[in-house]
């Protein structure tokens, strides 16, 4: 499995239409194979500030639903609320145990 984190920062004026346009891009996600799931975090101190996190069968599902939805209207006009570009991190999640119990109990061994 692989995790996309999208780091977005909003202008100020425009918070409300950003975060829409957020939940929809998100939303469309869920039309792409092999796309798992994901979460929207909104910084509380801070609401221009929003982190999307994706989870994707591979690198490779996301890399093409990134391509693909690229030039979609909803990702143009994010890009335009844009206080600065968008970062995007590519990560694989790794699971670790306190002790050997949980690893057993994970594993079923």
């Amino acid at each position: 499995m692989t995790t996309v984190v999208w780091d977005t920062w909003l202008n100020p004026n425009a918070v409300e239409a950003g975060l829409r346009l957020t939940r929809k891009l998100w939303s469309d996600m869920r039309g792409f194979e092999r796309f798992l799931s994901h979460e929207i975090l909104i910084d509380q101190d801070n609401p221009a500030h929003v982190v999307g996190i994706g989870r994707w069968r591979s690198r490779e599902d996301a890399d093409r639903a990134r391509i693909k939805y690229a030039e979609s209207p909803t990702t143009r006009e994010l890009t335009a609320l844009l206080a600065r570009a968008r970062d995007r991190w590519i990560m694989e999640e790794h699971t670790f145990f306190q002790n050997e119990n949980e690893a057993s109990i994970a594993f079923g061994t």
